[in-house]
């Protein structure tokens, strides 16, 4: 049974409909009978996907867009207060509804799986997806990426688990009401809203809270953050905690980690048994999103070896290491890293599967306040590269702020010993790397916004 949509999401327009986060939201709606509309400012895959669902995709914002008995507007911590349809919708008293209020009204009468953490959520929700819809448990699900195909990033399942990439980003995951919740990593980031770590480990300490009485909370026994958040958390009535990760006393640990080209061979121990399953991802870092998928299904009553092998049938998530395809014996990636932590994982994961060729990245660094705080970070990261290319800052939501641009990190970068230089104009981007690239080399483009776009061009370029 499909069940009741709140009147609020009947007729729902979404202000930035080809986003990740809104247009999943968006595609459940529309699965279940709502009528969806919603606007973006530029076309796209998604959007494309969305308008085949049935879903009124307008380019652009005005106030126009919004249709005159829209039964709310639905808004991510992204959107602008002087956005035109924002600005529509309180003249004319429509309620604005948060990205996550409309998400958690979807997760009620379901058996919500959350996974949280500053790194690797999406990948490990992914992970999780996957395997349970190979499983034949029909879950519903929203990620924050693509699986494998543009709109792949939400699903209306019929089976009652729902598996939801839970955003620590602006604390909108206090939202959720789930039965099981992973925290991958705790570390600073998103620095226009939280001003400390301690701000951070109240943050997830509440979504902690949040998860109902006899539920369990998945946590990293490796990460430092993480396991101060255990420590935090231990002692908790009606909480079950679980760890994993290689530590002695992780409860699913880790015991033999290999990895082949870009798929990895993982063992884990759990009440005494020992369980070997594959991926199709590389490293170490990525190995262990499986192994926290596998934790938080198992919590969920889903039996592990049948867990463990259906995870086999992951094959990656879009910008999560994908693979952009091969020229003149030059293999192309893309990767969402975009912090240090995340960019160091990436990078060390591909020289594992480059099978001796160099790494070769292209790098965008996203938000000018992430810039500021941790260009050093990003730059020392940037040095476990052969050779890297960095581009300007890509703004997203935010505006300039005096004298943080992406040379900070390319000066780091060149301190740290990097073979580095920057890069102001995209479109000369695919002559340089081709002018510097060899057979057997690994090219990735990094960074959380439009850099992307380069891989299909990089590899044109290649193949000549």
């Amino acid at each position: 049974m499909t069940p009741a949509i709140p009147p609020t999401l009947e007729k729902p327009h979404f202000i930035g409909i080809g986003g990740a986060g809104m247009s999943g939201i968006a595609k459940i709606l529309s699965r279940r009978g709502a009528r969806v509309a919603g606007s973006d400012s530029r076309d796209s895959e998604t959007a494309a996907a969305l308008r085949a669902l049935g879903v009124e995709v307008h380019l652009g914002h005005a106030a126009v867009h919004l249709a005159p008995d829209a039964s709310c507007v639905v808004v991510s911590s992204a959107i602008r207060p002087d956005n035109p349809e924002l600005t529509e919708a309180a003249r004319r008293g429509i309620p604005t509804v948060h990205r996550a209020a409309a998400l958690a009204a979807l997760m009620e009468g379901r058996r919500a799986i959350a996974v949280a953490g500053t790194h690797g959520k999406t990948t490990t929700t992914s992970m999780l997806a996957v395997a349970l819809t190979e499983l034949g448990l029909a879950p519903s699900y929203a990620i924050g990426g693509d699986l494998d195909a543009p709109g792949s990033n939400a699903e209306h399942g019929t089976g009652d688990l729902f598996v939801a990439e839970a955003d620590e980003s602006d604390r909108s995951f206090h939202r959720y009401r789930p039965e099981v919740a992973t925290v991958l990593n705790v570390e600073l980031d998103h620095h226009a809203n939280y001003a400390s770590l301690e701000e951070v480990y109240e943050s997830f300490e509440r979504f902690a809270d949040r998860i109902v009485p006899g539920g369990t909370l998945v946590v990293n026994a490796d990460q430092a953050g993480a396991r101060e958040l255990t420590a935090r958390l231990a002692g908790r009535a009606g909480l079950t905690l679980v760890t994993y990760g290689e530590s002695a006393d992780a409860t699913v640990r880790v015991k033999r980690l290999v990895s082949e080209g870009l798929e990895s061979e993982v063992t884990v121990a759990r009440e005494g048994r020992e369980l070997a399953f594959r991926v199709a991802v590389p490293g170490r870092h990525y190995a262990h999103n499986a192994v926290a998928a596998l934790a938080a299904g198992v919590a969920a009553g889903v039996p592990e070896s049948d867990l463990a092998k259906a995870l086999g049938s992951y094959t990656g998530a879009r910008r999560r290491l994908q693979r952009m395809g091969e020229a003149a014996g030059v293999r192309v990636v893309d990767s969402y890293a975009h912090h240090p932590t995340e960019m160091t994982a990436d990078i060390e994961a591909l020289r594992e599967g480059a099978a001796g060729g160099r790494v070769l990245v292209v790098f965008q660094p996203h938000l000018f306040s992430r810039t500021r705080e941790l260009a050093t970070e990003m730059g020392q990261a940037l040095a476990l590269a052969d050779a890297c290319l960095v581009l300007d800052i890509y703004p997203a939501r935010e505006d300039p702020i005096p004298g943080v641009t992406s040379a900070l990190i390319v000066d780091a970068a060149r301190a740290a010993g990097a073979e580095v230089r920057a890069e102001h104009d995209k479109g000369a981007v695919a002559e340089a790397v081709a002018g510097i690239a060899k057979p057997g080399d690994l090219v990735v483009t990094m960074g959380a916004g439009d850099v992307t776009d380069l891989g299909p061009e990089i590899l044109a370029r290649l193949a000549g």
